[in-house]
Formats: C-alpha cells, sequence, structure tokens
C-alpha cells in the first residue's frame, strides 16, 4: 500500500483544545511510529475521553501519582501504561496544564506496515511496540507522532466508554467516539447519539 500523504506532526495547540473535540479530532488522524525497523502508520478510527479529577473513570480521579503525573503536565505529551499486567495503552494528554485530561487511542486501521490485529487499544500497542519507554514522549514530534488525516467519510457514534463499569454514573458518558462502519473498531453496542463526520473535533 502506497504510503499517504503526511503533513507534520499535529501542533500542541491541537491537543490545548477541550478534550472531547480532541477525540473527536484524532478520528481519521494518523498515528506514525518511526522504528529502527522502518515506519508503522494507522488512521485512528476508534477514542475515548477522559477528563479532569471528578471523572471517576480516569486515572486522574486518585490525584497527582507517579503513574498520572503526565495527566496534569502540558499538553501533547503520551500517557502510555500497562493493564492486567500485560497490555500498554497509548493515551494523549490534553487541554492545559494542571487539569488532568486525556484521549485513550482505541482502534487503528492499517495504513502501512502493520501486520498485527490493532482493534483495540491493547492490541494497538503491541502492534506498533509502544510501551512504557514511551510513557512521555513528545507527541508533536517522532519517532511517535499524529498527524492529520482524512475526516471520517460515514457515521461517527458516540456511546459510553469500555470497562469502567465501575464508575457508576461516570460509565454512562458517552465519551467514547467511532466510525461506525469501520471494520477495525474494537466493539460495537448501542450509540448514546449519533454525530455526523463533520461535528466537533479538530
Amino acid at each position: 500500500m502506497p504510503q499517504p500523504p503526511l503533513g507534520p506532526p499535529l501542533p500542541r495547540t491541537f491537543y490545548a483544545q477541550p478534550t472531547l473535540a480532541v477525540a473527536l479530532g484524532l478520528l481519521g488522524a494518523y498515528l506514525v511510529r518511526d522504528r529502527p525497523e522502518g515506519r508503522q502508520i494507522g488512521r485512528i478510527v476508534e477514542t475515548e475521553a477522559y477528563l479532569g479529577l471528578s471523572d471517576r473513570a480516569s486515572h486522574a480521579s486518585r490525584g497527582v501519582t507517579a503513574r498520572t503525573r503526565i495527566m496534569f503536565g502540558p499538553p501533547g505529551f503520551a500517557y502510555v501504561y500497562l493493564v492486567y499486567g500485560m497490555y500498554y495503552c497509548l493515551n494523549v494528554v490534553t487541554e492545559q496544564p494542571g487539569f488532568p485530561a486525556a484521549v485513550l487511542v482505541r482502534a487503528l486501521e492499517p495504513v502501512i506496515d502493520i501486520a498485527a490485529p490493532t482493534n483495540g487499544p491493547g492490541r494497538l500497542c503491541r502492534a506498533l511496540a509502544i510501551d512504557r519507554e514511551l510513557n512521555g514522549a513528545d507527541l508533536t514530534a517522532g519517532p511517535l507522532y499524529l498527524a492529520a488525516g482524512a475526516r471520517p467519510q460515514g457515521r461517527v457514534v458516540a456511546g459510553p466508554r469500555v470497562g469502567v463499569g465501575y464508575a457508576g454514573v461516570w460509565a454512562l458518558k458517552p465519551w467514547r467516539f467511532y466510525e461506525a462502519d469501520n471494520p477495525w473498531v474494537s466493539r460495537r453496542g448501542a450509540p448514546h447519539r449519533r454525530r455526523p463526520a463533520h461535528g466537533r473535533g479538530g
């Protein structure tokens, strides 16, 4: 497959937007991973937003810790953590320093040199060799960055986030966004509402 025309990394001002706008704006963007073996590129088709201290589904609800400190810092940096002792997850830090928020990249559509499954946050990190070594990486530069892509052509669905039932009413927030008809989405469910592809976002 030919490499798509890539622009420069998304600027820090993109990540400084409200978190829900970033979560929507990342749909269609390219995730670029430069490795010694070559460049891998995937197109983002699913995201989840985590927003502030009051969001009980967010790691930041526990306050500043060694693990969450990156979420309280400036926008445009990677927050990478391990879940279940085996899966890494990639988040991008959003909003202004001091306000802890981030967007989880949940699924990618493979574009260049990605052979392993990417329909899930742990799977995409494994396929692109994203681990704790990239925690705190500046996403406005390499070797891991995001570049603007084509806006989604089909429906964009908003629904509850996955695997956060412990968060009570916060588990019902429709802060997961995905391309309705894309086969690489991690899972589908009953949407809370539907947004047109030209809805809020970067």
